[in-house]
């Protein structure tokens, strides 16, 4: 019971970080239908080899004991060993491409499916796997039932080829006890052949199907509750007050920096209170007026305080202030639309000083 509110309140999908941690875990959609359909297809391949390249030389290694079995005499474990090691190696000559093939399909569809890794922690022996709860809950659990009405269909289909196969082949069986030895296994390899695409074909759909719900139940089982998925984002940027600290700490440098450039400043062009922008200019550059330093209110009010403690002319031009301010970034030149407005004021400062730093007349 405590089971079903916890799935039912799982309701946001998985976020990126929610995957990238299932993966790595070794967590990944497989399908067992896949594995399976690449074993029928691996021994439809080998079947024909088999039977035309090996099936003669394994009759030939085997005819002596078919034809005259009363020759190999078991008195001792010797000749049992020998007897066996004859055997073994002549169905070893013949299984050996088989089983090479059945590995190397099944690492491909492995591999297709995902991309291989190391994931020690798949290989940890967990206890709670061998809970008897757990069992009957994977056994009767939604991932139970796909998994027995797959088996049904697929029993329904391998007795259907079975039926089929006994229906339509059942004179050439009873006829292939009169072929000859040599003619047997070409003879067993078509039949066999045929029965192995009739069923890999009735299989192609449940495979298909089966490739398609293990991605879907594997994004099902990794779904998110809403808390969850406020608690990931919350650990993905921290605590918030702690992020708001860390965004007016960074603020107060960035301001304590910038009001420190105002004392290089040439000018600052202002409204009364609310806007101020410190402009920096030497003359002979030939690069514009760089902004050095803008502020709103208190800002603006330091700014403009810095600037007469330091004999740095302040000019009051609400339009322009607010201008610049809005079009300007700091450390940036001043955009060519202000280069007349601001060129006028630099003109009339550089003329008041120079009338200010003239001498004064003789007898004056």
């Amino acid at each position: 019971m405590a089971e079903t509110p916890d799935k039912e309140s799982k309701t946001e999908e998985a976020t990126p970080r929610r995957i990238e941690d299932a993966i790595k875990k070794g967590n990944t959609p497989v399908s067992r239908e896949i594995a399976q359909f690449a074993s029928i297809l691996a021994i439809a391949a080998c079947v024909p080899i088999v039977a035309h390249a090996f099936g003669a030389k394994l009759l030939s290694s085997l005819m002596a004991l078919i034809e005259r079995p009363y020759d190999f005499r078991i008195n001792v474990g010797a000749d049992a060993v020998l007897l066996l090691a004859t055997v073994g190696s002549a169905a070893t000559a013949v299984l050996t491409l088989p089983l090479m093939v059945l590995m190397i399909f099944g690492v491909a569809v492995s591999v297709l499916q995902n991309p291989l890794r190391m994931v020690g922690q798949r290989i940890k022996p967990e206890f709670s796997r061998l809970s008897p709860a757990k069992g009957l809950t994977r056994i009767f659990g939604a991932q139970g039932r796909v998994e027995f009405l797959k088996s049904c269909f697929k029993l329904a289909i391998l007795s259907g080829c079975a039926i089929a196969f006994l229906l339509n082949y059942k004179m050439d069986l009873v006829n292939a006890i009169l072929l000859e030895p040599a003619a047997l296994p070409q003879a067993l390899a078509g039949q066999m052949l045929n029965v192995l695409i009739a069923v890999g074909l009735s299989l192609a759909g449940i495979v298909g199907a089966d490739l398609v719900w293990s991605r879907i139940k594997w994004r099902m089982d990794l779904r998110m509750s809403k808390q969850e998925v406020k608690d990931e984002h919350r650990q993905n940027d921290g605590d918030p007050l702690l992020k708001a600290r860390r965004l007016s700490l960074a603020r107060d440098r960035s301001r304590r920096r910038m009001l420190s450039s105002v004392p290089k400043a040439t000018l600052v062009i202002a409204n009364p209170t609310h806007y101020a922008v410190a402009l920096r200019y030497i003359s002979g550059d030939s690069g514009a007026p760089v902004v050095v330093a803008k502020g709103l209110d208190n800002i603006a009010l330091k700014i403009r305080e810095i600037a007469e403690a330091n004999e740095i002319p302040v000019i009051e031009d609400k339009a322009l202030a607010r201008s610049l301010y809005a079009a300007v970034s700091l450390d940036r030149p001043i955009p060519p639309e202000f280069y007349k407005a601001v060129a006028e004021i630099i003109l009339y400062l550089m003329s008041r000083n120079a009338a200010q730093a003239a001498p004064l007349p003789r007898g004056a």
